[in-house]
């Protein structure tokens, strides 16, 4: 089976970085090099590194705090396997993730070039019990869910339909992320997605259909970054933006209602109801969510009095 260089991007994580790594050892494809990489933490993380006995980890530290872009493009610059592989050092695989997705690329024509996998969200305090059933009931409603192919997804991406989790499910051949060079390191958000479009151009993403990354909801940036860190975002792909929507899809709309539930969990409700105005309306997977945002904002606007 092939080597599979797996880049964990980290930054005063000591604490989680445990969960990640072992995960990672823990894979059933075991031919793999762990590479994490610690853009400048001030924490105990490279002694959290340095406890493992492994020969297959690397540990390598920026002098400086580049962001998770410029940590990843470390990681792939100085790696070596067929296939790279992205995990967030707050997140774990399941066991059989690497041998799942390697297994699905090699059953496939060359054409395929990357895989991702399903995901099960962890919110580490919990979630309201109704809104987690309306969650899991209404998220089946997704039409792109586990969607495969080529550049065919990329409007999916850019409209905020197709949500594959690439920073933890993404696995690609080495020739293609190179060749793409790497994530672009103005992105301080939205990276993920910014690199799987570049991806999409390149070959085709194929689909594991089972949950084999636990994903841990960790604190959010503001509103306001987010709102800066998408205008970017859509600025880099202007020109796609541009082709959709006359096509008739509603990108900015989709993107807008992103916003609104941001603004909406600040308790900034003007504001967010300002972008509601500009979306796209709700799918229905898409009301939990809405709802949940609304019941935090509320939250926020009664503990900041």
């Amino acid at each position: 089976m092939p080597t599979v260089s797996v880049i964990v991007p980290t930054y005063n994580r000591a604490d989680s970085l445990p969960r990640t790594i072992d995960s990672v050892l823990a894979q059933t494809h075991d031919d793999l090099e762990l590479v994490v990489v610690d853009d400048a933490s001030t924490d105990d993380t490279r002694a959290v590194v340095e406890r493992y006995d492994d020969d297959r980890v690397t540990y390598l530290a920026h002098a400086t705090n580049r962001g998770g872009s410029a940590a990843r493009n470390t990681g792939i610059w100085e790696s070596d396997g067929d296939y790279v592989a992205f995990l967030d050092s707050d997140d774990e695989w399941h066991p059989e993730k690497l041998e799942r997705q390697v297994r699905e690329l090699e059953s496939r024509s060359d054409d395929w070039v990357a895989a991702y996998c399903g995901v099960e969200m962890v919110r580490e305090n919990g979630e309201n019990p109704v809104l987690g059933w309306l969650r899991r009931q209404f998220g089946r409603l997704s039409e792109t869910e586990g969607a495969e192919g080529g550049e065919e997804l990329v409007a999916d991406v850019l409209a905020d339909d197709l949500h594959t989790s690439a920073g933890s499910t993404l696995l690609v051949e080495r020739p293609v992320a190179e060749r793409v060079d790497g994530f672009d390191e103005s992105f301080d958000r939205f990276q993920d997605p910014e690199f799987l479009v570049r991806v999409l151009r390149e070959g085709r993403l194929a689909y594991v259909d089972d949950p084999l990354v636990s994903r841990y909801a960790s604190g959010n940036p503001s509103a306001d970054e987010l709102r800066d860190a998408d205008e970017h975002y859509l600025r880099t792909f202007s020109d796609t933006v541009e082709r959709l929507e006359a096509g008739g899809r509603d990108v900015r709309g989709a993107h807008a209602y992103f916003l609104a539930k941001c603004y909406l969990a600040e308790g900034r409700f003007r504001t967010g109801a300002r972008y509601l105005r500009r979306a796209r309306r709700p799918r229905p997977r898409q009301y939990p969510g809405l709802a949940a945002s609304v019941v935090t904002g509320v939250g926020s606007a009664v503990g900041g009095r």
